[in-house]
């Protein structure tokens, strides 16, 4: 009972052609073709998306070397209170 026999898919065949027409099923088979390949380009480039890219690693440069200009700033707390 596991299954159809092959005469089960004859009927159904038949019946596909009985109801669409013979003209109609190879555009209907080409259409979901082309749907199935779109919506499996979409997943991927969903999956795509979602993959989380690290970004080269870029060296920080210190303020310090790039503007001499700048004085370095003290060891000392600059947050002196009197008391």
């Amino acid at each position: 009972m596991g299954g159809l026999q092959p005469w089960h898919w004859v009927i159904v065949i038949a019946v596909f052609v009985l109801l669409f027409g013979a003209k109609k099923l190879p555009d209907a088979a080409r259409s979901l073709g082309k749907s199935m390949r779109i919506f499996k380009s979409e997943i991927k480039e969903m999956q795509a998306d979602s993959k989380p890219e690290t970004p080269p690693a870029t060296p920080i440069a210190s303020e310090r070397a790039d503007n001499p200009a700048q004085p370095a700033p003290s060891s000392e707390p600059t947050d002196k209170h009197s008391a």
